[in-house]
């Protein structure tokens, strides 16, 4: 549909409806997803991969530049190519590429919860953006952000309940296991904490903060060219160190001080996978709102390189160098993720 308006959507919608026999009945929420021109398809798969568990309208507005003529042009995927869902792509030029609520409020679903998520780079405040203002839950990805360690900041200095970061949900699976792990070795005093990955990612600062705040431990995050993703987690103890360790995507070793040596099935996580337990829930994660606001700026965190041992940086002095200056502390560096953003 080339040239048009949210209201001959929903009227075409209706049509392709009542052709079809395709019900609205079932969908639990609407999936907004703001993308940019060439980005939106790897968004919209990821999106019907979750729509299986969680059936919903997705509405797309992919960014055009705006300095072409104003126009709206859409497409409409109902059926096996949207999964569960219906999926609507807008297409919107000149004054139309920034998304508005005005723009998708005729396409959404009546009484259901909204979700906004941005793939990509997101706005300087997602909470007060205009689609973000009327959405219930607001997903970002700072990991594929231009700016990775910038983009990190300007979260937590932008917080508000509601608000969630898929490089949070990546190391999912991480945080289960040490947590479990902890559980099982009973009370024990962890003097150290050590992260290494290929580089110093969202994903690995994060996780750190998390560890950190909750053991009451220093960590320090080591960026290494010489590995894949995120892929060791060391807790230091006064009895030796308990290790998980990564060397493949898909089973990690656990070794322990006095125990013997044990495999456990902790596969890298894709995109689709992080965005179908984000669509689990739509109360705040305060967790992760903990981590993001008080975590991040109180922690002790250390990041250096592998490669250059003796330079490292505090997690504060390197958040400082970003917001002054808007670019990553150089040891932090831009992130390397794999291209399906599994760094957990």
């Amino acid at each position: 549909m080339e040239n048009t308006t949210a209201a001959s959507i929903e009227k075409k919608l209706n049509e392709l409806r009542d052709e079809n026999g395709v019900v609205t009945l079932g969908r639990v929420l609407t999936l907004v997803i703001l993308a940019q021109a060439g980005h939106s398809e790897m968004a919209v798969e990821a999106a019907n991969y979750a729509s299986h568990e969680h059936p919903c309208r997705i509405i797309v507005h992919v960014a055009h530049p705006g300095s072409e003529e104003t126009r709206l042009d859409a497409q409409l995927r109902m059926g096996g190519d949207a999964g569960a869902s219906e999926v609507i792509l807008l297409h919107g030029y000149g004054e139309l590429a920034e998304p508005t609520e005005t723009l998708v409020s005729a396409l959404l679903l009546p009484d259901a919860p909204i979700v906004a998520w941005w793939p990509h780079d997101f706005p300087q405040n997602p909470s007060a953006s205009s689609i973000g203002r009327i959405a219930h839950r607001r997903i970002t990805d700072s990991s594929r952000a231009d700016e990775p360690f910038e983009s990190l900041a300007q979260l937590s200095r932008q917080y508000t309940p509601g608000d969630t970061d898929l490089a949070w949900t990546r190391i999912t699976n991480w945080r289960v296991q040490l947590a479990a792990v902890l559980d099982q070795v009973g009370p024990v005093t962890v003097r150290e904490i050590v992260l290494e990955g290929v580089a110093v990612a969202p994903s690995m600062v994060l996780l750190g903060v998390w560890l950190s705040t909750r053991l009451g431990a220093p960590a320090t995050i080591v960026g290494d060219p010489a590995r894949r993703a995120l892929d060791r987690v060391a807790l230091i103890t006064d009895d030796g160190a308990v290790e998980l360790d990564r060397p493949g995507r898909s089973v990690a070793v656990l070794t322990q001080p006095g125990q013997p040596e044990q495999q456990i099935a902790m596969p890298v996580r894709d995109l689709n996978a992080c965005l179908a337990e984000e669509l689990r829930r739509l109360d705040a994660d305060e967790v992760y709102g903990e981590v993001i606001t008080r975590g991040l700026g109180s922690a002790r965190i250390t990041t250096r390189s592998a490669e250059e041992p003796g330079t490292a940086v505090t997690l504060g002095k390197a958040m400082e160098v970003a917001d002054d200056t808007g670019e990553s502390a150089e040891v932090v560096g831009e992130s390397t993720e794999a291209p399906d953003g599994g760094t957990a």
